[in-house]
């Protein structure tokens, strides 16, 4: 066991040790270091060196060393650093669940390679040896090899790790997130032995852990937050049972939470009481027990009804029928009808624990034996209202069973509604922790009392009827169901029937008046009657006081019952509010006081610790000095024992002072002398038995050589004998061939004659079936011809159709890209043209621009007498435009009083001027009305020629479309 100063140490020492490939022994360094004495104080570099020692753990698969350093672990950061244990576990669990992954991702990708040299090859050679010696295949073999080891360690895990964590009350969310992930994974993997092994591990648990209530960190299950988290395991593992369809141990897992809410006196959460119930709907239809079965339902309606606000009415009415359809499949019979009185107690006892799972209080009193009967859960649905929940269907379907008297026609009634009945169900929309609902899961068994009550009411109608009559009466079931059906009818004291085979015949035994169905009868042919003779003579309907009342009573009843639900609503609001708040308190409480039992704890810890460390280095120190004056005072007794019994003298001198090193030097010096002396004593004892064994061999050389012809003469005599006896032997079995064949030889040719028969038999059927044989592979032959002739057929057509198809596309993609650049070389010759007739348009304009701004300069200079004497002027009275920049009189803007209103500025290049117009007046007369007053409405907003405006600005009166439709006209 190698020793080192500082965990550290230790830890590069392992990465050292795994850096050459040596990761056994790196393992069992930090396994040393782990379970060593020396480092029982909790320190940071602990946790880095157990997170490197679970990882070699997982990497070797070795749980048994995990566990170990775990324990240790644990109880050195047990009233330090819990935080820290489970930080180790948790990754542990994540390396273990990883390399199981990665274990079946490989054997996935193994299975799926295609690693097969010849592909019209099914297998090789070496694998069909393989397959044949071992007897399994590939994926088997693979998963035997790369999955399964994985598996078990990852179960191991899951088992290291809750034993370790099983009672520690700070780490019981952890402890409840592994049993998680452990029913999850046999859930995945469909480990159902796995998980028997789990669930009874962890009732274990829980019971050693009543067992023991003096550990110091037990956990206390009377704190809410513990039993919230065992009520949820619990309701995992009940969940996984279900669907992994373990049935006995889904009923043990509901025998577990009921003790564990017995065991606390606190009812858990309506969420999860709803999860309860759903499951023991299932557990107990699967085994047959209908009765409870439908206790189960009603309770599950009463819980979604009270405590689920979002429930619609289409799902409250799909529970309710399936409540009500339950009751109803229930046999209508006493099971223990003629049973001992220990059967009695024994079903007695069954009920009574039955009712406490369902959450039923019985009465332990004798007479109240049948509590838990069908009778009276038909009265609880009706009195609680269950009944008026359901559908249509369910409701005619009950008053058909348990109320109507059709001895005749109750099959013919009953099964249409069964056909629709059979028809609902579905997932319920506003009750998620329920399962699906399907009503058709009640039909047989609602067939089968429909039977019975139509045997019922026969029986107290007929007494005796043909058998075909009566399976007319019955479609659900052939005779012979029925005659089962009457068998275990009878034996339950339910009918008395008996059934005569040789005339085909049913009798119904007669029955005294003072029978209860006799009676029945009689009362209802008696309604009957008062109904008939009501519809033929009506009462005179007398006006009354009373029936002033009843409209208005019900009224009355719905408003007080709507009140008095409201009542209790409110009431159990306020109920739950306070619990709230109680629970709110008690939380406080709670922390509060782990607070301070923390800090408390902390500071005792931490002086612990101190004194711990204080009196571990005094006592190592004492150790060694101990160990060592032991180990001198041994090897010096020793060695004055050894010279006592060699008569030698002592080795140790008078005044010479004692050490282990000298003690040391003078053993090892005195071993040596007697290994020495022994090797020489050997020696000698060897040449002496060398010498007696070759005398020996000497000695025996003659006795064996005359043993060995002695034997030989022995031997030859008994070869003479038996080779005799088995000449005589023969001899006697060839004469008794003989005979045998004298007795065979007159069959000789029957024999062959009957030989010959059969192989002309079998020759003629042979050649018969070859001919129907040739004949039917003839006429296959000829089939897969047409099929193939068809289908080349049809392939060509296909083929020829998506070529003449992909043509025509082709030819269409064709034509639209011819057009397209069509349009395209259109569009660009038009844009050309159109940029040629605005340039053309452009350089006019400059022109006439600079025409008028050489008459307006000559306007400005010669003065107003010279303008009548231009060739082209204005008339007498139009102003002159004015200059840029310069101020104009009004009388030159406006004209003077007296004279006639000057033409508008805008038409100076039509009428009156004697300029030649730049273009026709029809294409341009939109611009000549225009009549702008000023040289900013003339040139556009900046009044310079130089800031032109597009030809609609320019011109007046026309948009961009009249501009473009003029130039088109151009």
């Amino acid at each position: 066991m190698s020793t080192f100063a500082k965990p550290e140490n230790a830890l590069k020492r392992a990465e050292e040790l795994i850096n050459v490939g040596q990761k056994q022994d790196a393992l069992q360094a930090l396994h040393d270091l782990i379970t060593s004495k020396r480092y029982r104080a909790w320190q940071k570099p602990l946790e880095r060196i157990m997170f490197k020692y679970v990882e070699l753990c997982v990497d070797l698969r070795r749980g048994r060393f995990a566990k170990d350093g775990l324990i240790q672990y644990r109880i050195v950061c047990q009233q330090v650093n819990v935080t820290s244990l489970e930080e180790v576990i948790k990754h542990f669990m994540h390396l273990s669940t990883e390399k199981a992954e990665q274990a079946r991702s490989q054997a996935q990708a193994l299975e799926e390679a295609l690693d097969v040299d010849d592909l019209e090859a099914d297998k090789r050679p070496e694998d069909l040896m393989l397959s044949y010696v071992s007897g399994e295949k590939g994926k088997d073999r693979s998963d035997r090899e790369l999955v399964t080891p994985w598996f078990k360690f990852l179960w191991e895990t899951y088992r290291t790790v809750l034993e370790i964590l099983r009672n520690n009350s700070k780490l019981e969310a952890l402890y409840a997130m592994t049993a998680h992930r452990a029913f999850q994974f046999c859930k995945q993997y469909k480990r159902t032995t796995e998980f028997r092994r789990l669930c009874e591990i962890i009732r274990n648990h829980l019971a050693n852990l009543n067992k023991y209530r003096d550990q110091r960190d037990r956990p206390d299950l009377s704190a809410p937050e513990s039993l919230q988290l065992y009520l949820d395991t619990r309701f995992e593992q009940l969940k996984v049972a279900t669907e992994l369809e373990l049935w006995q141990e889904a009923f043990r897992s509901v025998e577990d939470i009921h003790g564990l809410m017995c065991m606390v006196k606190k009812t858990p959460k309506a969420s999860l009481m709803v999860v309860y119930y759903a499951k023991l709907t299932e557990i107990f239809w699967i085994s047959s027990s209908h009765l409870y079965h439908a206790y189960a339902w009603l309770k599950l309606f009463t819980l979604q009804k009270s405590f689920n606000k979002n429930l619609s009415q289409k799902d409250l009415q799909m529970i309710a029928s399936s409540v009500v359809l339950a009751a109803l499949a229930v046999a209508p019979y006493d099971h223990t009808q003629g049973a001992s009185h220990l059967e009695l107690e024994n079903e007695k006892e069954r009920n009574m624990r039955m009712a406490n799972l369902i959450g039923f209080n019985l009465d332990l009193k004798p007479e109240n034996r049948e509590v838990l009967s069908r009778s009276s859960l038909l009265s609880e649905l009706v009195s609680k209202g269950v009944m008026s929940c359901a559908t249509q269907e369910v409701k005619d379907l009950y008053h058909l069973l348990e109320h109507e008297f059709l001895p005749l026609d109750l099959t013919a009634k009953v099964q249409p509604l069964l056909s629709k009945i059979s028809k609902l169900g579905g997932k319920l929309a506003s009750a998620s922790s329920l399962p699906e609902v399907h009503l058709s899961q009640y039909v047989p068994a609602l067939e089968k009392l429909a039977t019975l009550r139509l045997l019922q009411q026969v029986s107290q109608v007929y007494q005796t009827m043909k058998v075909e009559s009566l399976s007319q009466m019955i479609p659900f079931f052939d005779f012979s169901a029925v005659e089962k059906i009457s068998v275990d009818a009878v034996k339950h004291n339910f009918i008395a029937v008996k059934l005569d085979h040789m005339k085909h015949v049913v009798l119904f035994d007669t029955q005294d008046l003072e029978s209860d169905g006799l009676r029945d009868h009689l009362t209802v042919f008696a309604e009957s009657l008062n109904k008939a003779r009501a519809m033929i003579y009506p009462p005179i309907k007398k006006s009354s006081k009373l029936g002033e009342i009843l409209p208005g009573l019900g009224e009355i009843v719905d408003k007080e019952h709507k009140r008095l639900l409201a009542r209790k609503s409110i009431i159990e609001k306020r109920k739950e509010e306070q619990e709230r708040q109680l629970l709110e308190m008690e939380r406080e409480e709670e922390s509060r006081r782990l607070k301070q039992q923390k800090i408390t704890e902390e500071a005792e810890q931490k002086r612990l610790a101190a004194e711990y460390e204080q009196r571990n280095k005094q006592r190592i120190l004492r150790e060694i000095e101990e160990r060592e004056l032991e180990e001198a005072q041994a090897l010096l007794e020793e060695h004055e024992k050894r010279s006592k019994r060699k008569g030698g003298k002592k080795p140790i001198l008078e005044g010479e002072k004692v050490t282990k090193q000298i003690l040391m030097e003078r053993a090892l010096s005195e071993q040596l002398r007697e290994r020495q002396e022994m090797e020489k004593k050997l020696q000698k004892l060897v040449k002496t038995m060398d010498y007696l064994e070759r005398a020996k061999r000497e000695e025996a050389a003659p006795l064996i050589e005359a043993a060995f012809q002695q034997r030989l003469v022995e031997e030859r005599a008994l070869h003479e004998h038996e080779q005799q006896q088995e000449i005589e032997l023969s001899r006697q079995r060839h004469d008794g061939d003989l005979r045998e064949k004298n007795r065979l030889s007159r069959m000789l040719e029957n024999k062959i004659i009957f030989e010959e028969r059969g192989q002309s038999r079998r020759e003629s059927e042979f050649n018969q079936r070859r001919a129907e044989r040739e004949e039917r592979i003839n006429q296959i032959v000829q089939a897969r011809k047409q099929e193939r002739e068809a289908l080349r057929k049809k392939i060509f057509f296909v083929r020829s159709e998506e070529e003449r198809l992909k043509r025509l596309r082709e030819e269409e993609e064709a034509r639209k890209h011819e057009e397209a650049e069509r349009r395209r070389k259109e569009e660009a010759e038009h844009k050309a043209k159109l940029d040629r007739i605005a340039e053309k348009q452009r350089q006019r304009e400059l022109e006439l621009e600079e025409k008028e701004r050489i008459r307006r300069e000559a306007l400005l200079v010669d003065g107003p007498s010279r303008s009548s004497e231009l060739p082209a002027g204005p008339e007498p009275g139009a102003a002159a435009a004015p200059a840029p920049g310069k101020y104009v009189p009004r009388f030159r803007r406006g004209g003077t009083e007296g004279s006639a209103q000057a033409p508008p500025e805008t038409d100076r290049w039509g009428g009156g001027s004697s300029r030649p117009a730049p273009l026709d007046s029809d294409k341009w007369s939109s611009g000549s009305a225009r009549q702008p007053h000023s040289d900013t409405d003339r040139w556009g907003s900046g009044g310079r020629p130089d800031d032109r405006n597009p030809p609609s600005d320019r011109w007046g009166g026309g948009s961009k479309s009249t501009w473009s439709s003029r130039q088109r006209g151009r």
